[in-house]
């Protein structure tokens, strides 16, 4: 690669000419100018919320200000037991206020480690620096894999093709010479060479785009999306059932004006499923703590709940099922070459490229380079056409072309070589062709007039990891498919020493193009060879068009469409720039292992959520339908607030918080507001309906001065059991310490009723032996019923 000035030229963002590009890039001193001036790339933060973002979020909800004016009425108006309820909420915010801070704290850490550096000229050396400390004017230099940060002017190409797909849509690679422009977003798939920053900061293209994005935060989410239409219905139903109460508790009961407030009050916040954001909150943020401790980068928060719903993982063979490394085990001459000349060629092809990848890599450390060789022109390697190739003045002044890459690909099918590819990409291991070729390189038919030389023998480190990765994935019920570049009969070998059995290899080259037909294709193969950049996105495409949800697994520039395109986008922390930049997971510690645990965590959230929406839920439904009978009747509300903070602290406050974080490996199913609905509306009809029976048996039962707090209390007793049946239900399958859990509500319950000073604090009296065993009954008799509804509703209305 020569280096060579620019030029002066005119930039589009500065009305006055910019000095050439100098090959040493900038001084220090010119640095310090920029940075002075402000020319600096201080990009949009993406990062996390901050502090304050986080507290206004948590504090200041539509749900909070209603019961923020309920409970400052209720100071006034009654005791304090009566105003547990805010105190709670405020415990509760200030719990999801830490938990969130903690989350970002680990978010923004391992986004430190994770982001994007790239080398940067300066003084006449190259360094690795922070994207936000390029200045205007430095000289940075690109290579395959590598993203584009700020906006420029190409000063050095050396076979540079770059992929502005993101960008603009077009699926092709663009080949850039000097003077061209380069725009931020935009990634090196071949090639290498250096642009000169003209666009900085805010200015830069890609930056612009993204000016309103965040990076954290949830863009889309079924399950955010399920909760917030499930409050909006539920606000409808308050607002009325609310001034009904209103009115009958104040206009058409003469009764106590405080209590009837307290009463009134009573009713309206139990409607609110207050505890049920706050809940999603803590599980979101609680689980990007737990995966930041496994070195897993969650750049997008949807991309938990989406983890969960994976149904097929794409998996890109090199770096994912096999180690980055490989060894060069055999060199096999082809027509009786001379293999110290052949061992010279391939010393001389890996020296041509100044950012080889794995296979050269190898070959560069099993064959010496030949000093005496000069390289003329050089072809990188494209995923798209799978060779490299490079042009040579010998040392004796004789010139020669060679290619390097896939035998299937550069030899005719009738070619003998190819047999013998075949039964070695059989044993697993990756075959190189080296051809010398009859054309110049630019020539649009350089692989016509080949005169094969030898095959280069690699041999792949399988990762220790992968099988047991894939018997996990297995166990889960989710399909996996590999699509890899190279050889299919390699490929299927190499998934085959994985444990991975589906099948005879498919080479991609024979899959049809039509969506349709290559969706059934891959519905019934597993291992895929020869797939192209955009057959991979293609194949993404296709499973998601039968309903699949797709995550995508890489590390390599050829990945980064399919990862894109992908439900999921799952990219190693050593992989390029550009498939970091568009997944919504990185593995930090490229760990293929680490995998299972990101989906059990997603499963874990998720299918928790879901689990415990049920609870709450089901206690605003039977508010809802308690204050419509209630209304509709004419008669005292039967509660006061204390005794429904006290119902709600032991049948779903503290049970939802430890079934929220239990393990769960069941996968997410959709259509989350019709799954928690099917069980929430009939739980909530039968207990509202057992405990408004109850109350007006006790009306007719208790008669005196002190009848209301007996009637209160065997109401309260039956809505308590039909509540912990629910509990009991939504905890299984039992465990012992679910079964403790249950328990231990149920005895702290106890408690309250026998101990004298939580009796007059919670206003809690169980009068008599009659009424109170008829609560127990029609609880029970409630159960029941519920048990059967229930298991009814499972079976005429599956998930």
């Amino acid at each position: 690669m020569t280096h060579s000035d620019a030029g002066t030229e005119l930039d589009p963002v500065h009305p006055v000419p910019i000095p050439p590009a100098r090959a040493g890039g900038l001084t220090a001193g010119e640095v310090a100018e920029r940075v002075a001036r402000g020319e600096v790339n201080d990009v949009p933060v993406r990062g996390s919320r901050s502090l304050a973002d986080i507290v206004r979020a948590n504090v200041f909800t539509r749900f909070n200000a209603i019961i923020g004016v309920l409970w400052l009425i209720t100071l006034f108006v009654a005791p304090i037991q009566d105003s547990l309820f805010g105190f709670v909420i405020i415990a509760n915010t200030g719990i999801g206020i830490v938990q969130e801070w903690r989350a970002k704290k680990t978010l923004d850490s391992l986004a430190v480690i994770g982001e994007a550096r790239p080398n940067v000229r300066r003084d006449g050396a190259t360094a690795e620096i922070a994207t936000a400390q390029i200045v205007l004017d430095d000289v940075i230099e690109i290579g395959p894999g590598d993203k584009v940060v700020v906006d420029g002017v190409c000063v050095e190409a050396d076979g540079l093709e770059i992929d502005e797909s993101l960008l603009t849509g077009e699926a092709d690679p663009v080949v850039k010479r000097r003077g061209d422009q380069v725009m931020s977003g935009s990634f090196v798939v071949a090639g290498g060479g250096a642009f000169q920053a003209r666009r900085v900061g805010r200015a830069a293209y890609a930056a612009q785009l993204a000016e309103e994005a965040s990076r954290f935060t949830l863009v889309h989410s079924e399950l955010r999306t399920g909760i917030s239409t499930i409050l909006k219905y539920v606000l409808w139903m308050m607002i009325p059932t609310a001034v009904g109460l209103v009115i009958s508790q104040l206009v058409a009961k003469d009764d106590d004006l405080k209590d009837s407030v307290a009463r009134m009050i009573g009713g309206i916040v139990p409607m609110v499923p207050e505890g049920l954001v706050l809940l999603t909150s803590v599980a979101f943020a609680i689980g990007v703590i737990r995966l930041g401790r496994k070195q897993c980068l969650v750049q997008e928060l949807p991309a938990i709940e989406g983890l969960a719903r994976v149904d097929t993982v794409c998996l890109d063979k090199t770096g994912t099922l096999t180690e980055g490394g490989m060894d060069v085990t055999e060199v096999r001459l082809l027509d009786g070459g001379d293999e110290a000349y052949v061992r010279r060629v391939l010393g001389a092809l890996g020296e041509s490229d100044p950012r080889p990848n794995a296979s050269l890599q190898a070959i560069i450390e099993s064959c010496p380079d030949s000093e005496e060789w000069r390289c003329v022109e050089s072809l990188p390697f494209s995923s798209a056409r799978k060779y490299s190739g490079a042009s040579f003045s010998e040392g004796d002044g004789e010139s020669s072309t060679w290619l390097l890459g896939a035998p299937d690909v550069l030899l005719p099918q009738e070619s003998p070589a190819l047999a013998e590819t075949g039964r070695l990409n059989e044993r697993g291991l990756r075959v190189l062709l080296l051809a010398r070729a009859g054309r110049e390189l630019d020539d649009p038919d350089v692989i016509r007039d080949l005169t094969p030389t030898a095959l280069v023998v690699l041999e792949q480190r399988l990762r220790p990891d992968a099988a047991g990765t894939l018997r996990y994935f297995a166990d889960q019920d989710v399909r996996a498919k590999v699509i890899s570049g190279d050889n299919a009969v390699s490929v299927g070998a190499v998934a085959a020493k994985a444990g991975l059995d589906g099948g005879p290899a498919v080479d991609a080259r024979k899959l049809p193009e039509e969506r349709a037909a290559l969706a059934e294709r891959l519905d019934g193969s597993t291992v895929f060879g020869r797939v192209t950049p955009q057959q991979k996105r293609d194949m993404v495409g296709a499973l998601q068009s039968r309903g699949h949800t797709v995550a995508m697994t890489g590390d390599g520039v050829n990945d980064v469409l399919a990862l894109k395109d992908a439900d999921i986008g799952v990219a190693m922390g050593s992989g390029s720039e550009a498939t970091k930049a568009v997944a919504q997971i990185v593995l930090l510690d490229n760990s293929f292992a680490t995998l299972p645990s990101v989906v059990a965590e997603g499963r874990r959230v998720i299918g928790n959520i879901t689990r415990v929406a049920t609870l709450f839920l089901v206690k605003t439904v039977y508010s809802v339908l308690l204050a419509v009978l209630v209304v509709c009747s004419q008669v005292e509300y039967p509660f006061l607030p204390r005794h429904l903070t006290l119902l709600s602290t032991l049948t779903i406050g503290v049970p939802a918080f430890f079934l929220a974080l239990a393990p769960n490996n069941e996968r997410a199913r959709p259509h989350f507001v019709r799954r928690v609905m099917r069980y929430a509306i009939p739980g909530g009809v039968v207990a509202g309906a057992a405990t408004f029976a109850t109350y007006l048996l006790a009306r007719t039962h208790y008669t005196g001065p002190d009848a209301l707090d007996a009637e209160t209390s065997a109401a309260t007793l039956t809505l308590f059991l039909v509540s912990m049946w629910v509990l009991a239900i939504i905890a299984r399958p039992y465990t012992w310490w679910r079964v403790a859990l249950v328990a231990a509500m149920g005895a702290a319950f106890v408690v309250v009723l026998a101990v004298p000073a939580l009796q007059h604090f919670f206003a809690l009296r169980l009068v008599g032996t009659t009424m109170p065993w008829l609560a127990v009954g029609i609880a029970v008799a409630a159960s029941a019923v519920l048990e059967l509804l229930w298991t009814w509703v499972g079976r005429r209305f599956p998930a």
